[in-house]
C-alpha cells in the first residue's frame, strides 16, 4: 500500500491548486480523477471556458449572419472544432503541471473510500490502495436528470456537457429548466440561430431576481426569439423520424401540451458527485441533498478529511472553489482565521446576451429584512459606452441602506456586467459609502462609468 501525506480526490479547481500548493511545501500529493477528460475539472473541461467560448463566438455569428442558418450553422461547427482545441490545450497543461511535480502521483481512476485513511483507486489494469494522512475531497458535481418518460432512450437528449459534443446546430432547441444554465444557452444558441424553447415548471421567470430585472431579462430574450413557458412540467420525450417530441403538462391546471424539437437539454440543476466515493466506509456523513457534510472551514465529521467546491453543496462557482484552497490553506498553515462565512458578499454573472451580474441583497430581499433603503435604477442606455458598443439592451440597479450609506446590493443587466460587478464588490467588501462609486473617476467612454450616474442617490 502507497503511502502518502495527501489524497486529493477529484482534479477541479480547488484540488489542483492545492496540490501545487502540498508539493511546494515538501508533501508526498495523490491525485485521483476518474476521467482522463476532466483534468482540471468542469470549469476548463465542460463548463465556464468552453460555454464562454462559444457565447462570444455567437455573437459574432449574429452579428454577421442574422437568419442565415446554413452559415450560421456552418459558423456554429466550427465554433465547436474551436472549443474542443481550447479544452484540450487547457486539459493537457493542467495535467502538465502537475505531473511534472516530483512528489505528486495521478492516478486516472475512481476512487472510493475502504476505511477513513484508505482509498481504493480502480484503474484500468487492476485495483490499488492508497494511504493518506489528509484526505481531500473535490469530485463536483453532476446534472440532475429528471424522470421523464423516454428520456433514458431518447438519441436527442443532452446535458449541458454532453450539448457541447454536437457540432450540429439545431433549428429548434428545447431546454428543460430555467436556471442560469439553461438561461446561458439558449441566449448562446438564439444568437447561434436556433429557434429556442424554454419550459419553466415554476411559475416565475427567475425567481430569485427582483421582478424589473427579471422582467427585463425577459423582455430581452423574447426579442431575441427565445420562447419562455412557465409552469411547464415534461411528462414524456419520444424520438421522431425528424426530431423528438416532448409533452409536457400546465402544472396549474393539468392541461397537456406538446412541442417539436431537433434536440433538448436537460438542464434542471447539478447535485454533489458523490457515486462511487463509498463515504460510509470512512464515516462522513451528507446532508438531505447529498451534499458533505462541513465545518465552516471545510473539515467533515472526520477530522482529517476535507471537502471543497461543489461536492459540499452550496453556490457553484470556479472561484468559490479556489476561496476554498485558500481556507483550507490557512487552516493547514496559516492563523486559521479564514472560514466560508468570511467571504461574503459573493458576487456572481450569468452570461446571457447582454450578461447579467448581481451581489448582495435584491430589492425585495432587502425590504423582507426590514432594512430602509433607497434604490436606483439607470438604463443602459443612459451609459454612452452602450451605444458605441451597440449593446443598449438592459438596466443598472443599486440598493443602499439610508442609515448608513453603504451598499447593500447591485445588479448589473447591461454590457460589461461581469466585469463591472467586480467594482462594486471590492466597495462593498471594503465597507465604501455609497458616494465612493459615485465620485469615482472611471475611464471614458466606458460601461463603468455608468457608476457614477447609478449612484447618485
Amino acid at each position: 500500500m502507497k503511502q502518502y501525506d495527501a489524497i486529493i480526490i477529484g482534479f477541479g479547481k480547488a484540488g489542483k491548486v492545492l496540490a501545487a500548493e502540498l508539493s511546494n511545501r515538501g508533501w508526498k500529493v495523490a491525485i485521483v480523477e476518474r476521467s482522463k477528460t476532466m483534468y482540471g475539472g468542469s470549469c476548463p473541461n465542460i463548463a465556464c471556458i468552453p460555454t464562454k467560448a462559444l457565447i462570444h463566438e455567437a455573437d459574432i455569428s449574429s452579428l454577421f449572419f442574422h437568419e442565415d442558418y446554413p452559415k450560421q450553422a456552418n459558423m456554429y461547427k466550427q465554433a465547436i472544432s474551436r472549443k474542443n482545441k481550447l479544452t484540450s490545450f487547457l486539459r493537457d497543461s493542467n495535467y502538465e503541471k502537475l505531473s511534472k511535480r516530483p512528489n505528486v502521483t495521478i492516478y486516472t481512476g475512481v476512487g472510493s473510500f475502504t476505511s477513513a485513511n484508505t482509498i481504493k483507486v480502480a484503474l484500468p489494469d487492476g485495483d490499488i490502495e492508497l494511504q493518506g494522512k489528509e484526505i481531500f475531497i473535490n469530485t463536483g458535481s453532476t446534472p440532475i436528470i429528471p424522470a421523464i418518460d423516454g428520456i433514458k432512450q431518447s438519441q436527442k437528449v443532452y446535458t449541458s456537457a454532453t450539448m457541447l459534443e454536437v457540432d450540429l446546430l439545431p433549428k429548434h432547441l428545447i431546454i428543460v429548466g430555467g436556471g442560469y444554465i439553461g438561461l446561458e444557452f439558449a441566449s448562446m444558441y438564439a444568437g447561434f440561430g436556433s429557434k429556442v424553447t424554454i419550459l419553466e415548471g415554476g411559475n416565475k421567470f427567475m425567481p430569485n431576481e427582483d421582478r424589473d430585472i427579471a422582467n427585463s431579462v425577459k423582455d430581452v430574450m423574447k426579442r431575441k426569439g427565445i420562447e419562455i413557458r412557465l409552469n411547464s412540467r415534461a411528462q414524456s420525450i419520444h424520438d421522431t423520424n425528424d426530431g423528438v417530441t416532448l409533452t409536457y403538462s400546465d402544472v396549474s391546471d393539468g392541461t397537456p401540451y406538446f412541442i417539436d424539437g431537433d434536440a433538448i437539454l436537460i438542464a434542471t440543476g447539478r447535485k454533489p458527485m458523490i457515486k462511487d466515493l463509498n463515504l460510509s466506509a470512512a464515516g462522513v456523513t451528507v446532508d438531505a441533498h447529498g451534499a458533505i457534510t462541513v465545518s465552516d472551514q471545510l473539515r467533515t465529521n472526520v477530522p482529517h478529511i476535507w471537502a471543497m467546491g461543489d461536492v459540499k453543496g452550496g453556490a457553484q462557482f470556479t472561484y468559490l472553489s479556489l476561496d476554498d484552497f485558500r481556507i483550507i490553506r490557512d487552516q493547514l498553515f496559516g492563523d486559521k482565521k479564514r472560514d466560508i462565512g468570511d467571504r461574503t458578499p459573493v458576487p456572481y454573472a450569468v452570461f446571457i446576451d447582454p450578461p447579467l451580474a448581481h451581489i448582495g441583497l435584491t430589492e425585495e430581499e432587502a425590504l423582507k429584512r426590514g432594512y430602509s433603503i433607497k434604490v436606483s435604477r439607470l438604463p443602459a442606455t443612459a451609459v454612452v459606452r452602450s451605444r458605441t458598443l451597440q449593446q443598449i439592451d438592459g438596466m443598472l440597479k443599486a440598493i443602499v441602506n439610508n442609515h448608513n450609506g453603504k451598499i447593500m446590493g447591485c445588479t448589473l443587466f447591461c454590457a460589461d456586467a461581469s466585469e463591472i460587478i467586480n467594482i462594486v464588490a471590492i466597495a462593498m467588501k471594503t465597507g465604501q459609502h455609497y458616494t465612493f462609486l459615485r465620485d469615482f473617476i472611471f475611464t471614458h467612454p466606458s460601461m463603468s462609468e455608468g457608476l457614477n450616474e447609478l449612484f447618485d442617490v
